[in-house]
């Protein structure tokens, strides 16, 4: 644990003055600032050892949902996707597993990512993966026409199409659904990542793949999260191996986008997901640590952190959601803003549970 102090303290010294959500590392109590409305874990006691990749939507209803997967370990056969409802007066209801890896006269998989759409208008969409790994997965789709309760068949997405691969879909100002997609491609001990972006026209019922992503810095980016703008132009905010989160940019409803460029953030290759805030200000969820001195491209999960911005570009640090060092830290967040101007934040938690934090995004200076 010795490594971890240069970093602890460097982190220490670029909040000084932010707001800190300190966490027992035992107990997961906490201290919340004034911005925290609501700490609470989905299921205190899950009937897994490992939980992780969650995904929280704001339902039809106004009710929230969130799925996640959860099993003996990332990468094992009995992953699963585990979705739960909650209802404002009684909280969240007990997980229910709503998709799995079996597929007839095959091995069974395990499951990964699962992304949750509420369709403008429509079903309540869940996307997934399948398969042995990230570079051999494929993409699952699920549907649901009444809020999660009973969902469709389970379908396959097109050769060639993953949808989203972590956060959240978007909808472009000409109606087009966008996947913030990627790909890892290559052998575990040399592959190459790319981001590469998916659109339909359809409401999903066809898609494209676009092609990938210009990298001529050699940034090497997955699971982008899409930002809006008045004038009509999109941003995405992606995870590296580089050590800096990337940015690309979109003038066209998502049909191309810019080269990947490094932005003024920290990255130790772990997910982050963002949100555009009705007031018009960027929301960045993210793990504000540098890498490992002796495992470059990779470094600590915590502390967990918020920042805001005004054009994607230049960011400040305004809340600690979680800084007590934890052996698997705290991961893979996503993040939304509800229709009453509330932000709900879900994570992974010790590799063990899945956290929902609510925010008030008024209170964040």
């Amino acid at each position: 644990m010795s490594r971890t102090f240069p970093l602890l303290a460097a982190a220490a010294a670029a909040f000084t003055g932010v707001a800190v959500m300190a966490a027992h590392a035992e107990t997961g109590a906490v201290v919340r600032p004034a911005a925290i409305v609501l700490s609470e874990f989905i299921d205190p006691a899950p009937p897994y050892p490992q939980a992780h990749a969650s995904t929280i939507v704001e339902l039809a209803d106004g009710a929230l949902a969130a799925a996640w997967f959860g099993g003996s370990g990332e990468g094992r056969p009995d992953v699963t996707i585990w979705f739960a409802r909650r209802d404002p007066r009684h909280g969240w209801a007990r997980p229910i597993v709503v998709a799995d890896g079996v597929t007839p006269g095959q091995p069974r998989y395990p499951t990964w990512n699962p992304v949750l759409f509420q369709s403008p208008g429509g079903p309540l969409l869940l996307f997934y993966k399948v398969g042995p790994n990230p570079r051999a997965w494929w993409g699952m789709v699920r549907r649901s026409t009444d809020g999660g309760r009973h969902w469709g068949a389970a379908e396959r997405l097109p050769d060639g199409i993953l949808g989203p691969i972590k956060n959240k879909m978007a909808v472009a100002s000409d109606g087009a659904w966008i996947a913030p997609s990627s790909r890892e491609e290559g052998t575990p001990e040399r592959n190459r990542w790319f981001v590469r972006m998916e659109r339909s026209t359809d409401r999903g019922i066809h898609w494209t793949a676009l092609p990938p992503i210009a990298s001529p810095m050699g940034i090497e980016a997955i699971q982008p999260s899409v930002l809006h703008y008045p004038d009509g132009r999109l941003e995405i905010v992606a995870r590296t191996r580089q050590g800096a989160l990337a940015m690309s940019w979109s003038r066209d409803a998502g049909r191309s986008w810019s080269p990947l460029a490094a932005i003024d953030l920290p990255n130790p290759n772990a997910g982050t997901d963002a949100v555009t805030l009705a007031d018009g200000r960027q929301l960045i969820v993210y793990n504000h640590a540098g890498h490992w001195p002796d495992r470059p491209g990779d470094g600590p999960r915590w502390p967990l952190n918020v920042a805001l911005s005004d054009d994607g570009v230049r960011w400040r640090p305004v809340l600690t959601l979680e800084s007590a060092p934890m052996p698997d830290g705290y991961a893979y967040p996503a993040v939304i803003q509800t229709h009453d101007g509330l932000v709900h934040v879900t994570y992974t938690w010790n590799r063990t549970r899945i956290r929902h934090v609510v925010i008030d995004p008024r209170r964040l200076k």
